[in-house]
Protein backbone atom coordinates (compact mmCIF):
# COMPACT_ATOMS: atom_id res chain seq x y z
CA UNK A 1 0.00 0.00 0.00
CA UNK A 2 3.13 2.29 0.59
CA UNK A 3 5.42 3.47 -1.53
CA UNK A 4 8.29 5.49 -0.15
CA UNK A 5 9.17 8.54 -2.63
CA UNK A 6 13.28 8.94 -2.12
CA UNK A 7 13.42 12.72 -3.50
CA UNK A 8 14.24 14.37 -1.03
CA UNK A 9 17.67 15.39 -2.19
CA UNK A 10 18.81 18.55 -0.10
CA UNK A 11 17.63 16.78 3.14
CA UNK A 12 18.94 13.19 2.78
CA UNK A 13 21.89 14.55 1.74
CA UNK A 14 24.41 11.64 0.69
CA UNK A 15 23.96 8.38 -1.08
CA UNK A 16 24.78 6.84 2.59
CA UNK A 17 22.01 8.73 4.18
CA UNK A 18 19.19 7.58 1.37
CA UNK A 19 20.30 4.01 1.70
CA UNK A 20 20.03 4.20 5.71
CA UNK A 21 16.09 5.10 4.95
CA UNK A 22 15.44 2.29 2.59
CA UNK A 23 17.33 -0.34 5.16
CA UNK A 24 15.05 0.92 8.08
CA UNK A 25 12.22 0.88 6.00
CA UNK A 26 12.12 -1.84 3.15
CA UNK A 27 10.12 -4.37 5.06
CA UNK A 28 7.18 -2.39 5.60
CA UNK A 29 6.56 -0.87 1.89
CA UNK A 30 5.39 -1.92 -1.23
CA UNK A 31 8.39 -0.42 -3.16
CA UNK A 32 10.45 2.51 -3.49
CA UNK A 33 10.23 5.68 -6.03
CA UNK A 34 13.62 7.46 -7.23
CA UNK A 35 13.11 11.19 -8.27
CA UNK A 36 15.73 12.81 -10.86
CA UNK A 37 16.84 14.78 -8.57
CA UNK A 38 18.74 11.65 -6.63
CA UNK A 39 19.48 10.11 -10.02
CA UNK A 40 21.07 13.61 -11.29
CA UNK A 41 23.00 13.69 -7.98
CA UNK A 42 23.81 10.09 -7.33
CA UNK A 43 23.27 9.04 -10.91
CA UNK A 44 22.21 5.14 -11.85
CA UNK A 45 24.39 3.42 -9.35
CA UNK A 46 21.63 4.60 -6.60
CA UNK A 47 19.13 2.25 -8.28
CA UNK A 48 21.21 -0.68 -8.03
CA UNK A 49 21.99 0.51 -4.61
CA UNK A 50 18.50 0.47 -3.47
CA UNK A 51 18.28 -2.99 -5.30
CA UNK A 52 21.22 -4.40 -3.48
CA UNK A 53 19.13 -3.71 -0.03
CA UNK A 54 15.84 -4.69 -1.12
CA UNK A 55 13.69 -6.98 -3.29
CA UNK A 56 10.89 -4.05 -3.27
CA UNK A 57 10.00 -2.66 -6.62
CA UNK A 58 12.06 0.44 -7.70
CA UNK A 59 9.99 2.84 -9.44
CA UNK A 60 12.54 5.34 -11.57
CA UNK A 61 10.51 8.53 -11.72
CA UNK A 62 12.14 10.91 -14.63
CA UNK A 63 8.12 11.67 -16.02
CA UNK A 64 9.45 10.91 -19.54
CA UNK A 65 8.02 13.25 -22.30
CA UNK A 66 10.16 12.83 -24.98
CA UNK A 67 9.84 11.44 -28.93
CA UNK A 68 9.96 7.41 -28.62
CA UNK A 69 13.58 6.55 -29.83
CA UNK A 70 14.96 9.32 -26.91
CA UNK A 71 12.67 7.99 -24.27
CA UNK A 72 13.65 4.17 -25.44
CA UNK A 73 17.07 4.72 -25.36
CA UNK A 74 16.50 6.00 -21.30
CA UNK A 75 15.01 3.09 -20.65
CA UNK A 76 17.37 0.72 -21.88
CA UNK A 77 19.34 2.65 -19.70
CA UNK A 78 17.58 2.64 -16.68
CA UNK A 79 17.35 -1.03 -17.15
CA UNK A 80 20.90 -2.01 -16.93
CA UNK A 81 20.49 -0.65 -13.83
CA UNK A 82 17.74 -3.43 -12.36
CA UNK A 83 14.92 -1.04 -11.97
CA UNK A 84 11.97 -2.22 -11.96
CA UNK A 85 9.22 0.33 -13.28
CA UNK A 86 9.34 3.60 -15.26
CA UNK A 87 6.82 6.65 -14.83
CA UNK A 88 6.77 8.28 -18.03
CA UNK A 89 4.27 11.14 -18.61
CA UNK A 90 0.91 10.00 -20.92
CA UNK A 91 0.16 13.69 -22.87
CA UNK A 92 3.12 12.97 -25.46
CA UNK A 93 0.91 10.66 -26.92
CA UNK A 94 1.21 7.25 -28.56
CA UNK A 95 1.75 7.66 -32.11
CA UNK A 96 5.90 8.34 -32.44
CA UNK A 97 6.26 8.30 -28.47
CA UNK A 98 4.66 5.86 -26.45
CA UNK A 99 4.53 3.19 -28.30
CA UNK A 100 8.24 2.72 -28.80
CA UNK A 101 8.68 3.21 -24.97
CA UNK A 102 5.81 0.98 -24.23
CA UNK A 103 7.53 -1.73 -27.30
CA UNK A 104 11.02 -1.09 -25.15
CA UNK A 105 9.59 -2.04 -21.16
CA UNK A 106 8.50 -4.67 -22.51
CA UNK A 107 11.44 -5.92 -24.06
CA UNK A 108 13.48 -5.04 -20.92
CA UNK A 109 10.82 -6.60 -18.89
CA UNK A 110 10.53 -3.14 -17.06
CA UNK A 111 6.86 -1.83 -15.97
CA UNK A 112 5.56 1.16 -17.40
CA UNK A 113 3.56 3.84 -15.27
CA UNK A 114 1.54 6.69 -17.29
CA UNK A 115 1.30 10.08 -15.22
CA UNK A 116 -2.55 10.96 -16.22
CA UNK A 117 -3.00 13.25 -13.41
CA UNK A 118 -0.64 15.84 -10.90
CA UNK A 119 -1.24 17.50 -7.72
CA UNK A 120 -0.22 20.98 -8.05
CA UNK A 121 -3.10 23.42 -9.46
CA UNK A 122 -1.36 23.58 -13.11
CA UNK A 123 -2.48 20.34 -13.81
CA UNK A 124 -5.91 21.71 -14.28
CA UNK A 125 -5.10 23.66 -17.40
CA UNK A 126 -4.71 21.39 -19.60
CA UNK A 127 -3.33 17.43 -18.28
CA UNK A 128 -6.75 16.82 -16.40
CA UNK A 129 -8.61 18.10 -19.63
CA UNK A 130 -8.07 14.97 -20.98
CA UNK A 131 -7.56 12.56 -18.32
CA UNK A 132 -10.16 10.04 -19.76
CA UNK A 133 -8.30 10.31 -23.01
CA UNK A 134 -4.84 9.63 -20.80
CA UNK A 135 -6.89 6.76 -19.56
CA UNK A 136 -7.42 5.01 -22.78
CA UNK A 137 -4.35 5.30 -23.73
CA UNK A 138 -2.61 3.62 -21.19
CA UNK A 139 -5.41 1.01 -21.26
CA UNK A 140 -4.20 0.43 -25.31
CA UNK A 141 -0.85 0.87 -23.96
CA UNK A 142 -0.81 -2.05 -21.75
CA UNK A 143 0.63 -0.18 -18.91
CA UNK A 144 0.46 -1.64 -15.73
CA UNK A 145 0.26 1.69 -13.95
CA UNK A 146 -1.19 4.83 -13.79
CA UNK A 147 -0.02 8.33 -11.79
CA UNK A 148 -3.48 9.77 -9.84
CA UNK A 149 -2.92 12.48 -6.90
CA UNK A 150 -4.49 11.88 -3.63
CA UNK A 151 -5.21 15.59 -3.48
CA UNK A 152 -7.85 14.53 -6.42
CA UNK A 153 -9.92 11.42 -4.93
CA UNK A 154 -12.66 11.73 -7.59
CA UNK A 155 -10.16 11.64 -10.26
CA UNK A 156 -8.86 8.35 -8.97
CA UNK A 157 -12.44 7.17 -8.81
CA UNK A 158 -12.74 7.64 -12.06
CA UNK A 159 -9.92 6.08 -12.80
CA UNK A 160 -10.49 3.16 -10.95
CA UNK A 161 -14.02 2.86 -12.77
CA UNK A 162 -12.16 3.05 -16.33
CA UNK A 163 -9.12 0.93 -15.52
CA UNK A 164 -10.77 -1.73 -13.46
CA UNK A 165 -8.29 -4.64 -12.87
CA UNK A 166 -5.88 -3.34 -15.60
CA UNK A 167 -4.00 -1.34 -13.92
CA UNK A 168 -2.30 -0.43 -11.13
CA UNK A 169 -3.26 3.23 -9.40
CA UNK A 170 -0.07 4.97 -7.69
CA UNK A 171 -0.98 8.32 -5.79
CA UNK A 172 0.99 10.70 -4.39
CA UNK A 173 0.52 13.95 -2.58
CA UNK A 174 -0.29 12.20 0.98
CA UNK A 175 1.52 14.65 3.38
CA UNK A 176 3.34 17.94 2.76
CA UNK A 177 1.13 18.31 -0.30
CA UNK A 178 -2.49 17.75 1.46
CA UNK A 179 -3.50 14.34 1.77
CA UNK A 180 -4.08 11.96 4.61
CA UNK A 181 -2.78 8.56 4.74
CA UNK A 182 -5.54 6.29 3.37
CA UNK A 183 -7.30 9.06 1.66
CA UNK A 184 -6.22 7.81 -2.05
CA UNK A 185 -6.85 3.95 -1.08
CA UNK A 186 -10.35 4.95 -0.31
CA UNK A 187 -10.99 6.07 -3.16
CA UNK A 188 -9.50 3.19 -5.24
CA UNK A 189 -5.44 3.69 -5.32
CA UNK A 190 -3.44 0.66 -4.97
CA UNK A 191 -0.40 2.60 -3.50
CA UNK A 192 -0.14 5.67 -1.86
CA UNK A 193 3.48 7.73 -2.48
CA UNK A 194 4.59 8.81 0.26
CA UNK A 195 8.17 11.27 0.88
CA UNK A 196 9.08 14.08 3.19
CA UNK A 197 6.81 12.40 5.80
CA UNK A 198 8.93 9.50 5.93
CA UNK A 199 12.50 10.31 4.88
CA UNK A 200 12.82 13.43 6.59
CA UNK A 201 11.39 12.27 10.04
CA UNK A 202 13.43 11.56 12.79
CA UNK A 203 12.93 8.34 12.78
CA UNK A 204 11.93 6.65 9.60
CA UNK A 205 10.73 4.00 10.58
CA UNK A 206 8.74 5.11 13.34
CA UNK A 207 6.77 7.38 10.78
CA UNK A 208 6.62 4.28 8.36
CA UNK A 209 4.75 2.60 10.47
CA UNK A 210 2.34 5.27 12.08
CA UNK A 211 1.38 5.90 8.14
CA UNK A 212 0.68 2.20 7.64
CA UNK A 213 -1.18 2.15 10.93
CA UNK A 214 -3.21 5.13 9.24
CA UNK A 215 -3.77 4.06 6.69
CA UNK A 216 -5.28 0.50 7.80
CA UNK A 217 -7.40 2.42 10.12
CA UNK A 218 -8.92 5.01 7.21
CA UNK A 219 -9.15 1.19 4.76
CA UNK A 220 -10.86 -0.30 7.33
CA UNK A 221 -13.61 2.75 8.39
CA UNK A 222 -14.13 3.29 4.54
CA UNK A 223 -15.00 -0.21 3.95
CA UNK A 224 -16.62 -1.32 6.32
CA UNK A 225 -13.92 -4.19 7.50
CA UNK A 226 -13.34 -4.26 11.26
Amino acid sequence: MLVVALDAVRELGDLESLLGVVERVHDYVSGFKIGIGVLLKHGLSAISAVKEISSREVVADLKLADIGDVMASALELLASSGVDAVIAHGFVGISGALEKLAEEAEKRGVKLILVVSMSHKGSEKYIDKHFDELLEDSIQLGASGVVVPATKPHLITRARRVLGGRARIYSPGVGVQGAWPGDALCAGADYEIIGRLVTTAPDPLSAVKSVVSAQLERVRACRGFH
